[in-house]
C-alpha cells in the first residue's frame, strides 16, 4: 500500500503475527531471518545509535546474560541503523568498558547493519514521534515456529529491563510446556494459573475438588501448585 507522498508503509506485525522474513549483513556473517532460527526462541531487538550510552550499557548487558538465554534456547539478535563498520568498532569499544562489574564484554550476537532502514521499517521500529533517523528500543520475542509472542517498546531515553525480558521468556515457554497462564509477578517455581473451567459442571468440581494441588478462589480463577 501506497500513502499520497508514494512512500511504501508497512503495517507494523502485531504478537501472533508471523515474523516478517529478511535478509540481512550483520556482524556475525549474513543471516537469514527466522529461517536460519527455526526451533529457537529469538529476542530481536533495535537500538537508537552505536556509540550511545544507554545503547552500550544495554549491549553489555545482553552480552553478559548470552549464556544464560541460551540455556533457555534462546538467541539474540540486534540492531541498529548504524553501518556494519561503525558496529565492529563500537562493539570492540565494549570490550573495553567496565559497569556494574561486567568488564571484557564480548558481543558474539550478530547485530544487523540497517542503513537503509528495511528490517526497521518492517518492524516499525521507526517512529517518528521519537526520530525520523534512529530506531526506538524495541523487542520483539519470537517463538521456534517464528511467530511474534510478544512487543515491547521503550523510549529512546529509557534503557531496557533484562531481567523482564528474561522473565517473559520463561513465562511463555511454561505456558506452552504445561498449557497455562502465569500470574502478575510470576517467576518460575511459583504456582500458575489453569484455564478457566468451560462449563458449569467443571467449575463446580474445581470448586468442590479435593486435589491438593488445585486451589480456587473463584470458579474462574484457579490455580496449580508449584512447589508442595
Amino acid at each position: 500500500m501506497e500513502n499520497t507522498n508514494n512512500l511504501t508503509t508497512n503495517r507494523m506485525p502485531l504478537i501472533g503475527d508471523m515474523a516478517p522474513a529478511f535478509t540481512a549483513v550483520t556482524t556475525q556473517g549474513t543471516i537469514n531471518f527466522p529461517e536460519d532460527y527455526k526451533g529457537k526462541w529469538v529476542i530481536l531487538f533495535s537500538h537508537p545509535a552505536d556509540f550511545t550510552p544507554v545503547c552500550t550499557t544495554e549491549f553489555m548487558t545482553f552480552a553478559a546474560m548470552a549464556d544464560e538465554f541460551k540455556a533457555m534456547n534462546t538467541e539474540l539478535v540486534g540492531l541498529s541503523v548504524d553501518s556494519l563498520y561503525a558496529h565492529i568498532a563500537w562493539l570492540r569499544k565494549i570490550q573495553e568498558l567496565e559497569w556494574k562489574g561486567m568488564k571484557n564484554v564480548e558481543v558474539k550476537f550478530p547485530l544487523i547493519e540497517d542503513i537503509r532502514m528495511e528490517v526497521s521499517n518492517k518492524y516499525g521500529m521507526i517512529q517518528p514521534g521519537q526520530s525520523n533517523t534512529q530506531a526506538v528500543r524495541a523487542v520483539f520475542v519470537i517463538d521456534p515456529e517464528g511467530k511474534i509472542r510478544t512487543i515491547l517498546y521503550y523510549p529512546i531515553s529509557t534503557g531496557r529491563n533484562f531481567d523482564e525480558i528474561k522473565r517473559i521468556i520463561q513465562a511463555l515457554q511454561k505456558a506452552d510446556k504445561d498449557q497455562v497462564a502465569t500470574p502478575a509477578d510470576w517467576r518460575p517455581g511459583q504456582d500458575v494459573i489453569v484455564p478457566t473451567a468451560g462449563s458449569c459442571g467443571v467449575a463446580k468440581e474445581r470448586m468442590e475438588s479435593q486435589d491438593e494441588d488445585l486451589y480456587c478462589l473463584d470458579w474462574f480463577m484457579c490455580f496449580k501448585r508449584e512447589n508442595k
